[in-house]
């Protein structure tokens, strides 16, 4: 499996979206997760220069078969009329105009996607917590992480994890957003991630540490939201 699965992290203002300065600032990643004997991937959200990953995965001899939503934040997902940035983000509309495919998204999660992308119903696979998206043979698993969002989800791809904002090498995705839940994200981080076996490896969907991602042993022993295991001292840290 190690051997066959194919998984590229980019980053926005170096990898792709070179010439895009608000791009580069936001440092996001975007991950393609498939199957290297089927040149089959998947995109886990596709945002700001569309045609860039799409060329990043030619490159590699790879075919873009559909889209993974961590969560709907135009950063991840393209802001087709600008309210978020006061300018449009190229995301999933740009996508499904140059490469039409499946978007998996989590129920929760839906109607924000359509609002802020524009695009339809039919292009939607609505997903949740288990199920399981396949490129070539490769299967990726949904989880359903809530908390930064009410859909927000990571996917689980062999001994990878990739999590959107929902985890940080450090910290953890804010709560204080339309459909954010500090005591969602508690139970998300304390009872859903935390029992993930040690060496499974963290991507996180920024590029907020000292490096791109770590191994959850590592996560568990260094970032502080592990540490608040006291739901008390959880609603402190949180404002709540």
């Amino acid at each position: 499996m190690d051997d066959q699965l194919y998984l590229r992290q980019l980053e926005a203002g170096v990898d792709f979206a070179v010439r895009d300065p608000m791009a580069a600032s936001m440092d996001n990643f975007v991950y393609l997760l498939g199957d290297r004997a089927a040149r089959e991937c998947l995109v886990v959200d596709p945002a700001w220069d569309i045609q860039g990953l799409l060329d990043a995965a030619a490159h590699d001899d790879m075919k873009v078969v559909g889209a993974l939503v961590s969560h709907w934040h135009p950063d991840h997902v393209g802001d087709a009329h600008g309210v978020m940035f006061g300018r449009a983000v190229e995301g999933l509309a740009k996508l499904m105009a140059l490469n039409p495919c499946p978007v998996h998204v989590h129920r929760g999660d839906v109607d924000y996607v359509r609002q802020i992308t524009g695009i339809s119903a039919s292009d939607i696979h609505v997903v949740s917590s288990g199920d399981r998206v396949k490129a070539g043979a490769v299967e990726v698993e949904c989880l359903h992480t809530p908390g930064h969002t009410v859909g927000s989800q990571c996917f689980k791809c062999g001994n990878a994890l990739v999590a959107g904002d929902t985890l940080f090498l450090q910290g953890c995705g804010r709560t204080d957003l339309p459909g954010g839940d500090p005591e969602e994200m508690r139970r998300t981080l304390h009872e859903r991630l935390a029992g993930l076996p040690g060496d499974t490896v963290l991507y996180p969907g920024h590029n907020y540490g000292d490096r791109p991602h770590a191994p959850m042993s590592e996560v568990r022993r260094t970032n502080q939201v592990f540490r608040m295991t006291d739901a008390a001292a959880w609603r402190r840290m949180s404002g709540m």
